[in-house]
């Protein structure tokens, strides 16, 4: 049987659609091509390709449906490619492929060399990336789909600004490698980037077997927004307002309903169990 499954989240709709969906079939002649038509499709299809004996499936789109076909496939065996077609490819860069340049990648999955990667988790849902708890989650939420359509990154700085006169949450922190027991906002990376190309996770390496903490403490929304600015800018991360560590699991709690996101999309609210498997996942790439 066919080796490849490609699971094409289209974003388009219409005839932009059928055009994008044309293009991909194209390039991937030869793979099962599988449509998705809402969210939480990718992951299902990618379940139901892995119990099917595929050992490359393929995610063709932005990071969220990386995040479903991963969901789908973790613990199966079956290899993790990436045709990169969303906005900002925060994987796809941080495995270093060509993400300007699909057939590249396509090479690179016809190819079928794999490394393994660490797949972290939150309240068992996994992740390739990053998680946030707090005010990236917050703007997640509250930034809609269609506002996203029409503005792309910038809607996010748009909800980012109205958030930014609240007052942030106060957060628990909870790990054996923590300093700090609370805080007003917690990012989780597995590599180094976050955001785009900002590489937030100095010391992140994806496979190593650990998290990468960044807590920021008792601050507003402002001054955390001025020191996102320093961690994005700065060699390293000095400031005593920031704590970075390194722990293979993580419990954060509030008092209040805080939301939690992981590459891009929302889980839920926290309490929030963040835990680490070790080289679990193995994606179609060159050795890191």
């Amino acid at each position: 049987m066919n080796k490849t499954a490609v699971i094409l989240n289209p974003a388009a709709r219409g005839e932009r659609a059928t055009r994008f969906r044309k293009r991909v079939a194209e390039l991937t002649d030869g793979a099962v091509l599988l449509s998705t038509a809402r969210c939480g499709d990718a992951e299902s299809l990618a379940r139901d390709a892995a119990q099917q004996g595929f050992q490359h499936i393929v995610a063709a789109g932005g990071d969220g449906t990386v995040n479903e076909v991963v969901n789908g496939i973790a613990g199966s065996g079956a290899a993790l490619g990436l045709l990169p077609l969303g906005t900002m490819n925060v994987f796809a860069t941080e495995l270093g492929l060509p993400t300007g340049d699909l057939e590249a990648c396509w090479r690179i999955i016809q190819d079928g060399r794999t490394r393994a990667v660490d797949l972290p988790n939150a309240n068992g849902k996994h992740f390739v990336q990053l998680a946030g708890v707090g005010l990236d989650a917050q703007v997640v939420k509250e930034t809609s789909r269609a506002f996203k359509r029409t503005l792309g990154p910038l809607s996010y700085l748009i909800s980012a600004a109205q958030i930014a006169t609240r007052q942030p949450p106060r957060l628990q922190i909870e790990s054996e490698d923590a300093v700090t027991d609370e805080g007003s906002f917690v990012l989780v990376g597995n590599g180094r980037l976050y955001g785009g190309p900002f590489p937030f996770f100095k010391q992140a390496v994806l496979d190593d077997g650990l998290l990468d903490v960044l807590v920021f403490k008792r601050l507003n929304y402002l001054q955390m927004m001025r020191y996102l600015q320093d961690v994005i800018f700065s060699s390293q991360i000095t400031s005593p307002d920031v704590e970075y560590f390194h722990t293979k699991s993580l419990r954060v709690t509030s008092e209040g309903a805080v939301p939690v996101e992981i590459d891009g999309e929302l889980i839920g609210n926290c309490p929030v169990q963040f835990d680490i498997q070790p080289l679990a996942l193995r994606v179609l790439a060159s050795a890191g």
